[in-house]
């Protein structure tokens, strides 16, 4: 039996226009969290019907192959939200602030958008929350594709000031090479304060 993919059948079959959502960077101790909106032509490319995944499940350039050819026949809005905002409103709400800032950049505004997970953002557009909806719909994968790269890129970026992270290869995320780095350095301005483990080294160097 072979694996499920996602696929296309809710947009087609809408009578409207379908937006996908993802989010990726929640779990980070660093960097922004990054949302996708993504609107897929009816006319799909059957190689990107074909390869479109679950980012999680992508390599490195299977992903920045599949993000070229997603915005060269799709409708993207891209939004995000900073660390002060996570730290301000809390990951949870900060994500939801970067899906609402996403679908805002769409050039065309959606009639229904499918949402990966179980809570509402706050749009103001009709949504139809999926649990693990990038591994369901084409839609919302070709979203977490999108919003994996530009945030990865971004991570990339903050790495060449700050090299002793790992961020070019752990994104922000909690490795033991960054916790590590984290104790021996100390939290930079791109740390969330408000996750414990940068909390703690901060509170720490006081």
């Amino acid at each position: 039996m072979s694996e499920s993919r996602p696929h296309f059948k809710f947009e087609r079959a809408f009578a409207g226009i379908v937006a996908g959502i993802d989010e990726v960077g929640r779990g980070p101790l660093a960097g922004p969290v990054v949302a996708a909106a993504v609107i897929l032509p009816q006319r799909l490319p059957r190689a990107l019907a074909r390869d479109v995944d679950d980012s999680k499940k992508l390599s490195i350039l299977d992903r920045e192959r599949l993000d070229i050819e997603i915005r060269g026949c799709a409708t993207i809005g891209v939004g995000q939200a900073s660390v002060e905002e996570i730290d301000s409103i809390n990951i949870l709400q900060a994500a939801f602030l970067a899906m609402r800032r996403a679908v805002a950049q769409l050039s065309v505004a959606p009639d229904m958008v499918l949402v990966d997970g179980n809570q509402h953002p706050g749009l103001a557009v009709p949504c139809q929350m999926v649990i693990g909806g990038d591994g369901i719909h084409l839609s919302i994968a070709a979203a977490s594709i999108v919003a994996k790269v530009v945030r990865d890129r971004l991570m990339y970026a903050l790495s060449e000031a700050h090299p002793e992270y790992g961020w070019s290869t752990n994104v922000g995320y909690g490795t033991p090479e960054h916790r590590n780095a984290l104790k021996r350095f100390g939290p930079t301005r791109h740390h969330r304060t408000s996750f414990a483990p940068v909390r703690e080294c901060f509170e720490a160097s006081l």
